[in-house]
């Protein structure tokens, strides 16, 4: 991956959402961290165009989140918090199917790309399964199995583990650290982060440290004592 945020910020009504930073990311995998509305979330959605900046630009591998939306999206996939609110239709692999036509992909390959996603996590089986009948784990393999199935070449996970029991929490850690996809991962699961190659720490809507993950943790769970 190659981002660029140069000063990048985010305002809502008044209230500051993300304070303006200027940084680049590189690498396969970053973790970002922080309270509950620390500015995490806006960090990332800004990274896909899901956010646009109210001030500065983010660039996406040389595109532009603003000017080229679109390839920007083509290029990054993001699995929301909570999966359920993305896994909409009541059949895994017609949900997975659903997202392959909305990027124009050939009716005759929107099978094979959905069960190639399926099968690469393991989760065939969960394919013609209903949604609802899922566990929190499945559903969440789901959701990823939707995203791969667009090919991103940049990840971007909203808690991944959150809610999950220790199960499934390490079921689903040990599919990111598998997956050959660039990763972006939000989360309060210190002990997948501390795998990654750096980790961001947000606070009150700035950026306050960018380092390995060892030394940022840490720092983290200095200020939570």
């Amino acid at each position: 991956m190659h981002i660029e945020f140069d000063q990048a910020g985010v305002a809502y009504d008044g209230r500051t959402a993300l304070h303006r930073l200027s940084l680049t990311l590189t690498g396969r995998r970053i973790g970002v961290i922080g309270l509950n509305g620390s500015g995490k979330t806006t960090f990332a959605r800004l990274i896909n165009g899901l956010t646009k900046p109210s001030v500065g630009r983010v660039r996406v591998n040389g595109r532009d989140t603003v000017d080229d939306a679109d390839g920007v999206l083509a290029d990054t996939g993001y699995v929301f918090q909570a999966p359920q609110n993305q896994i909409i239709l009541p059949i895994v692999e017609d949900d997975i199917a659903l997202g392959l036509k909305a990027r124009g992909v050939a009716k005759a390959d929107i099978p094979v790309r959905a069960e190639e996603a399926l099968s690469r996590l393991g989760i065939s089986h969960l394919g013609k399964r209903r949604s609802h009948e899922l566990s929190g784990g499945e559903l969440q393999l789901a959701a990823l199995a939707a995203v791969l199935a667009t090919r991103p070449s940049l990840v971007i996970l909203d808690e991944p583990t959150n809610q999950l029991d220790l199960k499934n929490r390490r079921r689903v850690a040990e599919t990111i650290d598998a997956l050959s996809e660039d990763v972006i991962a939000i989360s309060h699961d210190l002990a997948t982060l501390s795998r990654f190659e750096r980790v961001l720490l947000f606070h009150e809507a700035r950026l306050i440290a960018d380092g390995p993950a060892d030394a940022v943790i840490g720092e983290y769970e200095a200020m939570n004592r």
